[in-house]
């Protein structure tokens, strides 16, 4: 099945998953943002089908004054992108949602042992909006 996304489409879908990395790294602050955000993109840009493709690059204007303010642009993103691709291309949303997860999952290896709280708390939300859908 082929799918065509229109730019606004594009631009949620990287604004969902980088976001959901920028949102790692402002929780990971205490430790290393920069390993952090690394290891995240890494996993970002190694997805494959039209997810990879898309996120091949970042979205322009992730940047906000707090974290609850990127929160309120990538939370629901995060929502929107599992929907518009669940109607369109069930494949890819699953493609999509395990890509993010893997993203946060490898933003949080930099810490030594287990995620901090704060990591393990903020990788549940970018879980619960994924899941929203």
């Amino acid at each position: 099945m082929s799918i065509t996304l229109t730019d606004q489409d594009t631009f949620t879908l990287r604004t969902a998953a980088w976001g959901a990395v920028s949102l790692m790294a402002a929780a990971g602050a205490a430790g290393s943002p920069h390993k952090v955000a690394t290891e995240g993109s890494i996993a970002l840009v190694s997805a494959t089908g039209l997810v990879g493709h898309v996120l091949v690059k970042a979205p322009k204007g992730l940047n906000s004054k707090s974290t609850a303010g990127l929160a309120d642009k990538v939370l629901p993103a995060l929502t929107a992108a599992m929907s518009l691709l669940k109607k369109q291309a069930p494949a890819e949303a699953d493609n999509f949602r395990r890509t993010v997860i893997v993203a946060i999952e490898a933003s949080a290896r930099p810490q030594k042992g287990v995620p901090s709280p704060t990591m393990a708390e903020m990788a549940r939300k970018i879980a619960e909006a994924l899941d929203a859908a």
